[in-house]
């Protein structure tokens, strides 16, 4: 018997109704809509031994938004499935069965997650090695055709690789690993303690903050803080996910968490102000102050990042907390909070809020927008920070169906989501007329990645190549890219190196130095000494 896979035969038995069913959760033509995520690009996005755990352990990875979730209605009925649009008067779930079930709001008697995953367990073991091999054949050569989007100077079809990649030196000998229990939850950030050298907080998912610090003679790892009775990180992207220290936290000693809770039946991301004890090594252990609370409507995209301005005051980025496609809308709804950049005043109180708006932000004072928004029509902004020397604010926005991109965001534009999916239309249902959207510096392809990773603009030595040039990477696929423009134009894009693990967050320190989180513990260092930005690869 051969042990080469056919595709053609790998195909049927997708579609095969009797055996697999593998169509009636799945579509393969970029559109979606079914139980299932889209497998237009998945030979893109994934190798063979992560196709083939996906089809024996598929609860082990469950796709962001395709959480299973369950409705228990007040008559005692239970209904399964992935939420498709949810709205206040309605929730709609498409089960297993690829049918449609649509619940009234007022039915409901209970929401919860569920860790299995809808596609169930067991499929592989109708078949035999022969068919198995197939199926995995047929899924790998599913890949994003190269026609399948228009061309564009911000979307190159190949970025090339440096002749010799940038060094990825392990910082932190010590891995701090998944707690036994929590198999889809890692590492979050890392954020250097402002005036104390090679002193760092470390984000874990659940809620756990370890303070490490690297001497000459070696490191330390102590707990910081536990915040994991209250942190919500049982589902998806959610968990303890960003960190801010306050432009004066040498004087008051303010630092702000961003993160997800389980309230009410609801994921609501939280927004707390904290402080360190006085020898800048403990959390004081006094009570967070709560300055901000945004409801999710599906449990998914609700941004990963917060940062203090050039100008003093506090962004946080939203994502548009799902479902799939943003049915509602919320991108270019500015009565929402969600799928947008918020920009707000921790020093001070007004409107009954635990925060003021700046006098500058764009939408203050309008009746039909929230005064908070400081830009809209981001989809999932994953990392975002400011140039030290310029002040741009750059941002990694997590893609739809086909590309992830970069933006530079300012003052009240419009990022298109979801009209648009990077320079590419999307949809018409929310389009307005005469509105302006603003296309992103850069896009890459489902061959280059599928979750995008926003870094840091080098800063470091000025004598680097890379000095100036924005470094980012992807999650998924682990490379790491560096890019430069020129007014918002993308000028030169690069594959500079690759992680070792799931790329989740950079990080900088006061001296410029770069650093990469990998999800599953590891710490590392970017060291740009043997490498040039200029020097390509030629094959």
């Amino acid at each position: 018997m051969s042990h080469e896979g056919v595709v053609a035969q790998g195909a049927k038995l997708f579609a095969d109704e009797q055996k697999l069913a593998c169509a009636k959760c799945h579509t393969v033509n970029g559109q979606g809509g079914k139980a299932g995520p889209d497998l237009l690009a998945v030979g893109d996005k994934f190798p063979r031994r992560e196709l083939i755990d996906a089809v024996l352990l598929p609860s082990a990875t469950i796709a962001v938004g395709y959480v299973t979730s369950i409705m228990e209605t007040k008559s005692g009925v239970e209904y399964t499935g992935i939420i498709q649009q949810s709205t206040d008067t309605e929730v709609q779930l498409i089960g297993a069965d690829g049918k449609l079930v649509r619940i009234a709001a007022t039915d409901i008697k209970e929401k919860r997650g569920s860790p299995l995953s809808l596609m169930p367990e067991g499929l592989h073991a109708g078949l035999s090695l022969q068919e198995f091999t197939d199926l995995t054949e047929y899924l790998a050569t599913l890949k994003q055709p190269e026609n399948a989007l228009i061309s564009n100077h911000g979307m190159p079809g190949i970025i090339p690789e440096l002749a010799r990649p940038v060094a990825v030196r392990q910082f932190f000998n010590e891995l701090l690993r998944i707690p036994p229990g929590k198999v889809q939850s890692g590492l979050t950030y890392l954020a250097q303690v402002p005036g104390h050298t090679n002193v760092f907080l470390v984000l874990h998912q659940t809620g756990k903050i370890w303070m490490m610090e690297k001497t000459e003679v070696g490191e330390a790892k102590t707990l910081f803080s536990d915040l994991s009775n209250e942190v919500f990180s049982e589902r998806g992207p959610n968990g303890l996910l960003g960190l801010a220290f306050h432009p004066k936290f040498r004087e008051n000693r303010k630092y702000y968490l961003k993160y997800q809770v389980f309230e009410e039946g609801t994921v609501t991301t939280t927004l707390v102000e904290k402080q360190f004890a006085p020898d800048f090594r403990h959390d004081s252990g006094q009570p967070a102050r709560r300055l901000l609370k945004i409801l999710s409507v599906a449990e998914d995209h609700g941004g990963g990042c917060i940062q203090f301005g050039p100008d003093g005051f506090l962004y946080l980025g939203m994502g548009d907390t799902g479902p799939h496609h943003d049915p509602n809308g919320h991108g270019q709804n500015l009565q929402l909070l969600l799928a947008k950049m918020l920009r707000i005043d921790v020093d001070h109180a007004e409107d009954g809020k635990a925060y003021a708006i700046p006098a500058d932000n764009p939408f203050r004072g309008r009746a039909d927008a929230r005064p908070e928004i400081w830009a809209f029509g981001l989809r999932e902004p994953w990392r975002f920070s400011f140039d030290s020397l310029t002040g741009d604010l750059w941002v990694a926005d997590v893609g739809q169906d086909r590309v992830e991109e970069v933006d530079i965001v300012r003052r009240g534009e419009n990022y298109g989501w979801n009209v648009y999916e990077a320079f590419e239309p999307f949809s018409n249902r929310y389009r307005k007329e005469g509105a302006n959207y603003t296309p992103p510096v850069f896009a890459y392809k489902r061959k280059y990645g599928n979750s995008i990773t926003g870094g840091f603009v080098y800063r470091g030595d000025k004598r680097s190549s890379f000095y100036g040039v924005y470094i980012f990477g992807d999650y998924t696929s682990k490379r790491i890219f560096g890019l430069t423009q020129e007014n918002r134009v993308l000028k030169t894009v690069r594959q500079i190196g690759t992680a070792p693990q799931g790329l989740v967050s950079f990080s900088t320190d006061e001296q410029g130095n770069i650093y990469v989180v990998g999800f599953e513990g590891m710490i590392s260092r970017l060291d740009f000494t043997d490498a040039s930005f200029d020097e390509i690869r030629k094959d």
